[in-house]
């Protein structure tokens, strides 16, 4: 008999969750006092969004929390992972704290406790407060200072309830995106904005792990990195060499100082011999290392790298799934389970990872609404797929510990507005209705199998 993929083959400790961000989810934007971040101010800059799309509203969860969560639990997850929005809880980033934006917050906490959910709380999930952009956001040497008063607050706030933290969602993503190509908020460019960022980002999550350490008696600390498997075009030694300098960028930057081995060294990459004049590391390793808990390993895609002498510093270009003809999502991003399978191996073997669990894993389709129903086979079978690559790592010895699937529902995808949804939830914005799309009834079969 065939056997059909279950949460059962998993083990009876696994945890099943789904993920949410503030910046893309709540809306709310200027209720009860939450200051404006920096996706608020660089959405409404002219063409920086995809249809012209504003967080200012999202899905609305801040107003609907309630009935979404009743969604996770009626889709069988038993982890809600959300981040805290800073800008809420303080809305200028330092100074006074908003007591609105502390009571949002534990109503959203008492609610998952209330329904059995275990909350999952990420401290930065990209929506940096824009009164401290105005200050150089992340490329300022304070902004240390202030992360570490946030990150006070909220543990102070709610690490009686709260037991599982996940400090900074995806550094390389936002640091590359925002501080040097400019493509997401605050939309800054170079080497002068992304070599602070990187340092204090790196700074920011070992000592995020420190104060929750600090604070919160039993706390499961973790931090979430984006992972790529990385393959080089062809094998010609260019090729090889730009695969290997996006490598050290996608996959190595900021796990390995976390993991007391300090930043990739690579004599080729003269990037890297910037970072470490600039940032002088050598001297602050052990404040970069933390013994996280866990590593939250997000994954969406591998990427093929060729040599191009025309990119500044890293002389590497893409070559897009779409011209290589291989499956991909709405995105553009290559549909690859194997690849997913080889990069959970790849971070357990460096050693000085306790525990993964896969954060966030998902897909964008085009979906359709026909008579109200949302039949979106392509995603259920990249959630299948990767299931099964995730279940062979396990097998084989990883010790991972659960999977999130993103996303709850569809919702602001930053730079690419409403015009890209990822959900298990469709999401009617002019209107705000839910419809479970297929791929959430699928998991609702798959966790109670």
């Amino acid at each position: 008999m065939h056997h059909i993929l279950s949460a059962r083959d998993f083990g009876k400790n696994f945890q099943w969750g789904v993920a949410i961000a503030a910046a893309q989810n709540e809306g709310a934007a200027g209720e009860d006092g939450k200051g404006a971040s920096i996706w608020d101010a660089f959405a409404k800059r002219p063409g920086k969004i995809r249809g012209g799309g504003r967080p200012t509203t999202g899905c609305d969860f801040y107003h609907r929390y309630k009935d979404d969560l009743l969604l996770v639990k009626a889709l069988g997850f038993t982890v809600f992972r959300f981040s805290l929005s800073w800008a809420r809880i303080l809305p200028d980033g330092t100074g006074k704290v908003n007591k609105e934006g502390i009571a949002f917050y534990h109503k959203v906490i008492d609610e998952c406790l209330k329904l059995g959910l275990i909350p999952y709380v990420t401290l930065y999930h990209w929506d940096l407060p824009q009164e401290l952009q105005k200050k150089g956001g992340w490329a300022n040497y304070f902004i240390n200072k202030w992360f570490n008063r946030f990150v006070t607050v909220c543990a102070e706030a709610y690490g009686d309830k709260v037991k599982n933290w996940i400090i900074i969602n995806e550094p390389f993503g936002f640091t590359s995106l925002g501080y040097m190509i400019g493509r997401h908020a605050p939309g800054k460019t170079g080497l002068e904005n992304f070599l602070p960022a990187i340092y204090h980002t790196s700074l920011a999550q070992a000592e995020g792990g420190r104060i929750i350490r600090n604070l919160v008696p039993y706390a499961h600390i973790g931090t979430a990195f984006s992972f790529s498997q990385v393959v080089p075009h062809s094998d010609k030694k260019e090729d090889l060499a730009a695969a290997n300098r996006v490598d050290i960028l996608m996959n190595r930057l900021f796990i390995e100082p976390v993991i007391g081995k300090g930043y990739p060294i690579d004599d080729s990459f003269k990037f890297l011999e910037k970072l470490q004049l600039h940032n002088k590391a050598w001297k602050f390793a052990d404040r970069l290392q933390f013994d996280f808990d866990f590593i939250g390993l997000q994954y969406y895609f591998p990427v093929v790298i060729k040599y191009n002498p025309l990119v500044p510093y890293v002389q590497a270009t893409e070559v897009n799934a779409k011209s290589r003809k291989v499956p991909h999502t709405a995105m553009g991003w290559e549909i690859n389970a194997d690849s997913f399978y080889r990069t959970i191996k790849r971070i357990w073997l460096y050693g000085g990872v306790k525990e993964i669990v896969i954060t966030e894993n998902g897909a964008a389709f085009k979906d359709e609404v026909k008579n109200g129903i949302i039949n979106d086979t392509e995603r259920i079978d990249y959630f299948r797929h990767h299931l099964k690559a995730v279940l062979k790592a396990k097998r084989e010895g990883v010790n991972i510990k659960g999977y999130f699937a993103w996303t709850l529902m569809d919702n602001f995808e930053w730079s690419e507005g409403y015009t890209k949804r990822f959900g298990l939830v469709h999401v009617d914005f002019k209107t705000q209705l839910r419809t479970i799309k297929n791929s959430g009834y699928w998991w609702r079969d798959f966790l109670n199998g």
